[in-house]
């Protein structure tokens, strides 16, 4: 989950995997894939690096596997 702050200094946290689309309009809008509209006092790109951190602390754990092509 990604920490945002709502416009009245209310922190929440929403679940990234539901983020469909982020704009500056100038307030920063949050449009979730069911079609809610969150309004946050982050700008994009501090939202966009908290999720690359969330998803590094979900998945940068995981082994890497690398497979070769039966062709070579």
């Amino acid at each position: 989950m990604v920490l945002v702050t709502r416009l009245n200094g209310k922190e929440f946290y929403v679940n990234p995997d539901l983020i469909e689309f982020l704009e500056e309009t100038p307030d920063t809008v949050i449009t979730l894939s069911d079609g809610r509209k969150l309004v946050v006092s982050e700008n994009a790109l501090l939202v966009i690096g908290r999720i690359v951190e969330y998803r590094r602390s979900i998945y940068g754990s995981l082994p890497v596997q690398i497979r070769e092509d039966a062709d070579g």
